[in-house]
């Protein structure tokens, strides 16, 4: 499966830019969560592919 042609990046940043609108003060949150996803999504591949 590759994980690059699932649109999870982008996904993931629509939904941190609502919640950002919606309430400012998640920002510190919501950044630090977009990069432990999108960096566990850019890893797993790597991960998955040792694993077969």
């Amino acid at each position: 499966m590759n994980y690059h042609s699932m649109p999870i990046e982008a996904i993931v940043a629509l939904l941190c830019g609502i919640l950002i609108l919606i309430q400012p003060r998640l920002l510190n949150y919501v950044v630090a969560i977009y990069l432990i996803v999108i960096g566990v999504v850019g890893i797993a591949p790597y991960f998955v592919s040792g694993l077969r």
